[in-house]
C-alpha cells in the first residue's frame, strides 16, 4: 500500500510496496538549537534540506491561535480549490500554512503526485521544486488526529479513514512537517500519522474529481500507473488567505 511521504517522483512506484514512513528527520531535541523558534510550535531550520523557495521561519507566539477557521482560496489550472483551515485541529500547522501562503511560497507550483490506489485517492501538492523532495527549509511537530473511524477490512485496526474532502500534511516521518500537503478526493485509509488541518469545499472537490478522472501520467516503465504525476496537470496559480 502506498504512503503519503515526501519522495521523488521516480521513487513513487517503489513506495507502493512500503507501509512504513522513512524517518529521515528526527524530533526536536529537548535543548532547542539556535535555529529553532522559541514558541510552542518549535519551527526548526533544516540546513540539510534547504528551502525550495526562499522563505523565513514563521512567527511562533507563546500562545498559538487555536480557535476559528481560516479561509484560503486557491486558483488552480483546473479550477478553484477553496480550503477551510481549522486552527483547533492543528494550530501550528495552520499557522505555518498561512505563513507560507502569505509569502507566495505555493504560487506557481505544481501538484506533483496523484494516487489512484483503491484505498488511497489523494492529490499531493506544496513542493515548489515539483520533485516531491522540496520543502520550506524548516520542519515542525505533528498534531495528529484522534477519533477517526477505523478503516474497513483492516483486521489490524491500525488504519483509519481520512474522509473525502480532508486536507492533511505529508511528511517523512515523525515531526517532519514542512510545506507538502495532500487533498483527499476519495477513499484514504491510513495510519493516523498525518496531521489533518482543514477541509476542501464542494467546488474544490469537483476540481479534484476532474484531475483524478484523468488518471496518472503513463511512463515507459509503467503504462498504467496508479501513483505518479497527474496526466492532467494541476498547477497552483495563486494561494490567497481570505480570512484570518
Amino acid at each position: 500500500m502506498p504512503v503519503i511521504r515526501k519522495v521523488a517522483t521516480a521513487a513513487l512506484v517503489a513506495a507502493l510496496a512500503s507501509a512504513v514512513l522513512s524517518a529521515s528527520a528526527t524530533s526536536a531535541a529537548a535543548d532547542r538549537p539556535d535555529d529553532t523558534t522559541d514558541g510552542p510550535c518549535s519551527y526548526t531550520e533544516t540546513p540539510d534540506e534547504p528551502a525550495a523557495r526562499p522563505v523565513p521561519l514563521p512567527r511562533d507566539p507563546q500562545h498559538t491561535p487555536d480557535r476559528g477557521k481560516v479561509r484560503v482560496d486557491i486558483k488552480s489550472s483546473q479550477g478553484q480549490l477553496p480550503l477551510k483551515l481549522d486552527r483547533a485541529l492543528a494550530p501550528c500547522t495552520v499557522q505555518s500554512f498561512v505563513h507560507l501562503a502569505r509569502h507566495d511560497f505555493y504560487d506557481r507550483t505544481t501538484c506533483h503526485r496523484l494516487t489512484t490506489y483503491p484505498t488511497l485517492e489523494v492529490l499531493q501538492c506544496g513542493d515548489p521544486s515539483g520533485t516531491g523532495e522540496g520543502g520550506p527549509g524548516y520542519r515542525y511537530k505533528d498534531e495528529l488526529p484522534v477519533g477517526l473511524e477505523p478503516a474497513p477490512n483492516d483486521p489490524s485496526g491500525e488504519r483509519k479513514v481520512y474522509p473525502r474532502g480532508t486536507v492533511a500534511m505529508a511528511n517523512a516521518g515523525p515531526d517532519t512537517n514542512g510545506s507538502q500537503f495532500f487533498l483527499v478526493y476519495g477513499a484514504a485509509y491510513l495510519r493516523p500519522n498525518y496531521t489533518i488541518f482543514g477541509t476542501i469545499g464542494d467546488r474544490g472537490l469537483r476540481t479534484l474529481d476532474r484531475v483524478a478522472a484523468g488518471g496518472v501520467a503513463p511512463t515507459p516503465e509503467d503504462p498504467a500507473p496508479v501513483d505518479g504525476a497527474p496526466a492532467i496537470p494541476a498547477d497552483l496559480i495563486k494561494v490567497k488567505v481570505k480570512h484570518h
